[in-house]
């Protein structure tokens, strides 16, 4: 989990046009930061934020009227472009029969049945209404199915910001967490155990360390919330046994990998089966959604079935229904292998502009998931990850905003690509790169 609040010192940049600084000073008296979530102040690439306020495809259309190539992607829905046909379609159509009923509408089982064809470790799913509830969920029934209170997850590891899972590693290998925002308590943060990312010995400690208390381990398979960090060689499969073991439950968190990195998320693209999956982001199309599930045994414990409380007025909302069901359906075979190809080459192209212009990055890949690091090779701990030159991202965020290409505000997340994202989009981001780096 990476938070970047602090300002980046840049070259002075000209004034925004006037509606799009308008609308961002009228922004600034109504939210903190002028802003709904923290990444999208642009506070650590040292650039005024910009309001958005239309897509197309690969592109968005920012309040000055100003288009740019998106690599944004709503941070990971966007798998299909902005304002997909087909999705827009669905949700006017769902909004003509009504919003929410407050019941269960044939919407949800439409979609639910797609989610579990496609991810069979997801036996049966509760739908939630965002990616925060449904972590918190999942290890609320986690808890409730082995008795005890531990959460392990990893350092950089994002899981929403449910008290429990905003907390930063402790002072030595495998301690109880610290809190890593003013408001979580002391006490919740220590029931959870934050450890190196892909560093097996570590867990293995743990469990040692805390005997018979670990009910969980969480992890995203592809850490994406520090940039992008594939699992090393044997690292899932090792959490796999050792969670077995020691009868703690294995949780994916694929709010950013379900339906991204494979049509079966993570879990299909490196063949390891968790005990609970955590959904979101993709399955709702663009629209609010979340959603966990696991065998038939585990998801029986959650109410009205189980003791294991979970609830949510907006849950299984028909147009975030509709969306996801319109977005899955057109996820194909093909359009993997595009996702593939568009990242591929965006990755070649990437390296040799950087090469050209003398600069040094690491780049980091899993299908159409990407990160620019600055930094020599690409990073496999989260402490490689932080070592980036933050400064160097940020005059490259910068520069690439200039040619027309908007980047992920922040060295630590991934870019997302689309299905629209074609060879004629690639190449022009390309081109735009080779003369960021020459800058």
């Amino acid at each position: 989990m990476i938070t970047e609040l602090e300002p980046v010192s840049v070259e002075p940049v000209s004034e925004p046009a006037t509606r799009n600084a308008a609308i961002m000073e009228r922004a600034l008296g109504l939210f903190p930061g002028g802003v709904n979530s923290p990444v999208r102040a642009f506070r650590s690439v040292g650039r005024p934020p910009l309001a958005l306020e239309a897509g197309d495809g690969p592109r968005v259309r920012d309040a000055d009227g100003h288009w740019y190539l998106d690599y944004i992607g709503a941070w990971g829905p966007a798998i299909l472009g902005h304002a997909h046909p087909a999705v827009v379609e669905a949700v006017c159509d769902a909004a003509l029969d009504g919003f929410a009923f407050g019941a269960t509408s044939p919407r949800e089982v439409v979609l639910g049945e797609a989610i579990r064809a496609a991810v069979p470790s997801m036996e049966k799913l509760r739908f939630t209404s965002s990616g925060t509830e449904a972590a918190m969920s999942a290890l609320r029934l986690a808890r409730g199915a082995t008795g005890r209170d531990l959460v392990l997850k990893f350092a950089g590891g994002y899981h929403g910001h449910a008290d429990g899972v905003l907390v930063e590693a402790g002072s030595g290998l495998a301690t109880l967490a610290m809190p890593g925002s003013a408001g979580v308590p002391a006490a919740i943060a220590a029931t959870t155990v934050v450890v190196p990312i892909n560093d097996l010995a570590a867990v293995r400690a743990a469990f040692e360390r805390h005997p018979g208390l670990i009910a969980a381990v969480i992890v995203e398979p592809v850490a994406a919330n520090v940039g992008v960090i594939p699992p090393a060689p044997g690292f899932l499969e090792g959490l796999r046994e050792l969670t077995t073991v020691h009868g703690a439950l294995l949780v994916f968190d694929e709010v950013i990998t379900g339906f991204r990195v494979a049509r079966g998320g993570a879990q299909a693209r490196y063949g390891v089966r968790p005990d609970l999956t955590v959904l979101g982001k993709i399955v709702g199309g663009g629209m609010p959604i979340g959603a966990y599930g696991g065998s038939h045994a585990l998801m029986a414990l959650v109410a009205p079935d189980g003791p294991v409380y979970q609830a949510g007025t907006l849950s299984g909302h028909p147009l975030s229904m509709a969306a996801g069901a319109a977005t899955l359906a057109r996820l194909d075979d093909a359009a993997y292998a595009r996702l593939e190809a568009a990242g591929a080459r965006l990755e070649a192209g990437l390296r040799a502009a950087a090469d050209d212009g003398g600069r040094t990055v690491g780049i980091a890949r899993v299908g159409s998931l990407l990160t620019v690091f600055f930094r020599d090779g690409a990073p496999t701990t989260t402490d490689e990850a932080l070592a980036s030159d933050r400064a160097a991202y940020a005059r490259f965020f910068g520069a690439m905003l200039d040619e027309g290409v908007l980047l992920p505000p922040s060295q630590f997340e991934a870019w997302f690509l689309s299905t629209t994202h074609d060879d004629a989009v690639i190449d022009a981001t390309i081109a735009a790169a080779r003369t960021a780096f020459a800058a």
